[in-house]
C-alpha cells in the first residue's frame, strides 16, 4: 500500500516529463504560444516605443541597443511594431476559429442529425457553392467590396473558413447518432436538442479541438496575407503582414524589415501546427496506445 501511494504521488511529473520527452514539439509548440500570448497581452508595457511614432531622421536602422530590430521606412521600431502585431494575430485567430466553428456546428449539426432535404441543401448545395472558390479569394473579394479593417477581416475569413467545420461535424454526427447511447436517451424521451447538446456534441469535441488549434494557424497566414495585400487593418495600425508589404522595396538594403515580422509569422503558425498534431496524437486512443501516451 505504501508503495501504491509513493508512485501516485510521482506519477503526474513521471506523467508530465514522459509526454514532454515523447512530443518535444508540442512542448515547443506551447512555450512559443505562451510567449505569443504574453507579448500579445503585455504589448503596451513591453514596447519600447509608440508602434506608430514616427521619427524620419532614422529611418532604416539596423538592429542596435536603441532599437533591438531596427526601425523601418518611416523611423518606426519594429519590435514595438511586432509586439502589437501579435494581438491583431491572435485576435484574428481567435475570432476567426471561434466564429467558424460556430458556423459550421450549426449547419453541419443540422445536416448530420436530420439527414433528408436539410443534409442535401446544405451539404450539395451551400457547402459545394463555397468550395467552388478558393477561400483565401472569397476573403479577398468579401474585404475589398466592404473595405479593409478588423471586423470584416475576421468575417471575411470566418465565412471562407466554416465549410471545413460544416463537414467535419456532419460526418461525426452521422456516426454517433447511430450509437446506442442515442438511441437510448430517444426511447425516453429526449428532445432534438438534448440529445444533440448531451449526447452527441460531447462525442465529438475531439476532432473539432484538432482542426480548430491547425485552423488557427491558417488563419494567422489568411490575416497576414490580406495585410500584405493592403486589405488588412488600415495604418498605421502594426500588423505582420502590413509590415511585411512595407519591407518589399526595402528587402536587400534593409533585410531586417522582412525578417523579423517573418520570423513572427513563421513561429506563430509552427506553435499552432505542433499543438495540433500533439492534440491529435493524444486524443486519438489508437495513437495514444502505440505510443504509450
Amino acid at each position: 500500500m505504501e508503495t501504491s501511494v509513493a508512485n501516485a504521488g510521482v506519477a503526474p511529473g513521471r506523467t508530465a516529463f514522459g509526454a514532454v520527452r515523447r512530443q518535444p514539439l508540442a512542448a515547443v509548440g506551447v512555450v512559443l504560444l505562451i510567449l505569443f500570448v504574453l507579448c500579445a497581452v503585455f504589448a503596451p508595457w513591453l514596447a519600447p516605443q509608440d508602434p506608430a511614432r514616427l521619427d524620419l531622421t532614422g529611418r532604416l536602422m539596423g538592429p542596435s541597443a536603441t532599437h533591438w530590430f531596427g526601425t523601418d521606412e518611416l523611423g518606426r521600431d519594429i519590435l514595438s511594431r511586432t509586439l502589437f502585431g501579435a494581438r491583431i494575430s491572435l485576435l484574428v485567430a481567435v475570432s476567426v476559429v471561434g466564429l467558424s466553428l460556430a458556423i459550421g456546428l450549426v449547419a453541419g449539426g443540422l445536416a448530420g442529425f436530420y439527414g433528408g432535404w436539410t443534409d442535401t441543401v446544405v451539404n450539395i448545395y451551400v457547402t459545394n457553392a463555397f468550395l467552388a472558390l478558393p477561400g483565401i479569394l472569397l476573403a479577398i473579394a468579401f474585404v475589398a467590396f466592404m473595405g479593409p479593417g478588423l471586423g470584416n477581416v475576421i468575417l471575411a475569413l470566418a465565412i471562407s473558413g466554416w465549410v471545413g467545420y460544416a463537414r467535419l461535424v456532419r460526418a461525426q454526427v452521422m456516426a454517433v447518432k447511430e450509437r446506442e447511447f442515442v438511441e437510448a436517451a430517444r426511447a425516453l424521451g429526449a428532445t432534438d436538442l438534448r440529445v444533440m447538446t448531451r449526447h452527441i456534441l460531447p462525442n465529438i469535441l475531439q476532432p473539432l479541438i484538432v482542426q480548430a488549434a491547425i485552423g488557427m494557424a491558417g488563419a494567422v497566414l489568411a490575416e497576414a496575407t490580406l495585410s500584405f495585400l493592403g486589405l488588412g487593418v488600415p495604418p498605421p495600425s502594426a500588423s505582420w503582414g502590413s509590415m511585411l508589404n512595407d519591407a518589399r522595396s526595402h528587402l536587400f538594403d534593409s533585410p531586417h524589415l522582412v525578417f523579423f515580422p517573418a520570423m513572427a509569422v513563421m513561429l506563430c503558425v509552427l506553435s499552432f501546427n505542433f499543438i495540433g498534431d500533439a492534440l491529435r496524437d493524444y486524443l486519438d486512443p489508437r495513437t495514444r496506445m502505440s505510443a504509450g501516451l
